[in-house]
């Protein structure tokens, strides 16, 4: 894993740092994984735009990603580790004794040749995916289920990892990147490892430009706009805005929006960091 600083030969080069991408081994994706990925420019089927300062971007084909990793004890080899458009990890291509293909999640020290296991009975080696319950305390885990079977939704993104701290009865307790700790059913998958592409936090885009070709478009600060548009508008000059707070009204910077009553709220023991 390596970052690159350009020399600057235009002025949009001058403070760009861009990924090495020293671990990716090949450029071509695998078409029966590729499925079409149409924008829709921040509109809706009647054509209104519903979401505001986006549109625009390279146009890109969506990987079909395995984040359930249900095939149980079916030796896979990793054939390529690849670059994704869709996330900011890069993926690993996985070939299993069956023949089936899939895309995965890749983590950091994955290498082109490797063998990947998932299931019940197998070792705590990076890449494999094993059940809550049969991993060792103190591991760092990413790709974590938080329902048995739905497929990985936390700890997903570059160079994103938690830790599993403890278990009791039929749960354990995970340290997640966000520092909140909570308590999952045992019975729910992670994968050992560190998701890879952990320097993407270094890079540095360099130009607006770039944002243009990753859809999108230029946002409006709230303070310039006129008061029928955001409630910090308006005022004389350089007025402040007032509080801080979203187009419908919700202040920002410390006020809860999570519900008091949601049902999963006795599963967090600690809450994340402000």
């Amino acid at each position: 894993m390596s970052v690159r600083k350009l020399k600057p030969i235009t002025p949009g080069q001058r403070f760009k740092v861009v990924n090495g991408f020293d671990t990716i081994t090949t450029d071509k994706p695998e078409k029966s994984l590729l499925v079409p990925n149409k924008r829709s420019g921040g509109r809706d089927n009647k054509g209104k735009m519903t979401m505001r300062y986006t549109g625009g971007g390279h146009k890109k084909n969506y990987r079909i990603i395995d984040f359930k990793r249900d095939k149980y004890n079916i030796p896979a080899t990793v054939k390529s580790i690849e670059y994704d458009p869709n996330r900011t990890a890069f993926i690993a291509l996985l070939y299993y004794a069956d023949g089936v293909k899939t895309y995965i999640i890749a983590q950091n020290g994955i290498e082109v040749g490797q063998t990947l296991l998932s299931g019940k009975g197998i070792s705590p080696e990076i890449g494999n995916t094993m059940f809550l319950s049969d991993i060792p305390l103190g591991t760092t885990i990413s790709c974590i289920e938080l329902r048995p079977g739905q497929g990985a939704v936390m700890a997903r993104s570059a160079g994103s990892f938690a830790q599993l701290m403890a278990r009791e009865g039929k749960y354990v307790t995970v340290k997640l990147p966000s520092g909140e700790t909570r308590m999952i059913l045992n019975t729910c998958m992670a994968t050992i490892g560190v998701v890879s592409n952990s320097d993407h936090q270094l890079t540095v885009s360099g130009k607006a430009g770039r944002s243009r070709w990753l859809g999108r478009r230029p946002r409006t600060r709230p303070v310039v706009m006129n008061p029928v548009d955001h409630p910090m508008g308006g005022g004389e000059g350089k007025s402040s805005g007032g509080h801080p707070r979203s187009r419908n009204l919700i202040p920002a910077k410390g006020f809860k929006t999570r519900s008091r009553t949601k049902a999963s709220n006795k599963h967090i023991l600690e809450r994340r960091k402000k």
